[in-house]
């Protein structure tokens, strides 16, 4: 009865057995060589791990590993990075996520900030095994940070000018963080992508004041461009004024030389003759003084001689002088009046 119902087993002679064994040595053979090799691309490392001791590998190219005794991990050392404040949907749009975007500023404000980090591997065996996903640890270290620097702000320097300032403080309080961690990656870059108020009155408003500050800095700027092209014009218009003052001084000087040239002259014809220059300055006075009167000396005998315009004057007494000899001035008269 049971003989009836036992299956038929075909055993393999000789030479079947040893052509499954040949298949298999072939089949074991193609395992053991595709695994005994791996790959290296210039934008990943791997970590080859023995017996559980970890290995970086950074050169790129072939390699060889020992099969079912080491394994291999590769790591991609490109720079990556992950939003915060927002995320992208199927449509490839950006969706604020409230809860990570909204924060509280100095002044008690809240605020929408959406920032993106970028991020690169440095240490890959550090960044396999020191965290179970160093990426969320890097995304957690930059959210404490971001809240912490954008508290210590105004609601106004978050949205005008102090963007540049938060960002540069952030990343400096995340790499201190980083190296304290030392779980194998390094910051590249957090940059703000957007900040706004809350609601669309205080946006507005927010926007006026940028508008403004910006109409500020173009009146500033043209303020200063017409400074820069008035100054060398005032500096040119003060030299020549300096240089004619210069020259009037200079002038001005000659002038009083030559004056106190002809005084000290003057003076030593007058040592000379004292009565004789009196006269003759005299004379020289009233013809500055009265240039178009003329000047008659009434003389004894109801003689008279012309002592205006003083040419004749010098003729006529020069030739009275040395026939008479007398020194002494009579009365002059110009019109009606007479001159001592």
């Amino acid at each position: 009865m049971f003989g009836k119902n036992r299956p038929n087993v075909n055993i393999p002679n000789g030479k079947g057995a040893a052509a499954v064994k040949i298949v298999f040595i072939v089949i074991l053979l193609l395992v053991l060589v595709s695994s005994s090799y791996y790959s290296i691309q210039e934008e990943e490392q791997a970590v080859v791990c023995t017996f559980g001791s970890p290995k970086a590998v950074a050169t790129p190219g072939l390699h060889f590993k020992i099969p079912f005794i080491q394994t291999v991990t590769k790591v991609n050392t490109t720079i990556q990075g992950f939003p915060i404040g927002y995320r992208q949907n199927a449509e490839g749009e950006s969706v604020d996520t409230e809860e990570e975007a909204m924060m509280i500023t100095s002044d008690y404000n809240f605020i929408y900030v959406d920032f993106y980090v970028e991020y690169r591997v440095t240490d890959p065996v550090k960044a396999l095994y020191a965290s179970e996903n160093p990426s969320l640890v890097l995304k957690n270290i930059a959210q404490n940070c971001i809240r912490t620097t954008i508290g210590s702000y105004s609601v106004d320097s978050v949205l005008t000018t102090g963007k540049n300032e938060i960002q540069s403080n952030i990343k400096q309080m995340i790499l201190d963080k980083l190296d304290t961690y030392d779980i194998g990656i390094q910051l590249v870059n957090i940059t703000i992508q957007d900040a706004t108020p809350p609601t669309a009155e205080v946006q507005n408003a927010f926007k006026e004041v940028e508008t403004a500050k910006q109409g500020k800095e173009t009146a500033l700027n043209n303020a200063n461009k017409y400074r820069n092209e008035q100054i060398p014009n005032a500096e040119a218009e003060s030299d020549k004024i300096l240089q004619d003052a210069e020259a009037k001084k200079q002038e001005r000087i000659n002038e009083a030389n030559g004056q106190a040239a002809r005084f000290n002259s003057m003076y030593q014809e007058y040592a000379k003759y004292p009565e004789v220059t009196k006269k003759r300055m005299f004379y020289e006075a009233i013809e500055d003084v009265l240039p178009d009167v003329k000047v008659v000396i009434e003389g004894e005998g109801g003689k008279t001689t012309t002592m205006l315009p003083l040419d004749s004057f010098v003729s006529e007494t020069s030739s009275s002088l040395q026939d008479t000899g007398d020194t002494d001035t009579p009365n002059a008269s110009a019109g009606e009046e007479s001159v001592d």
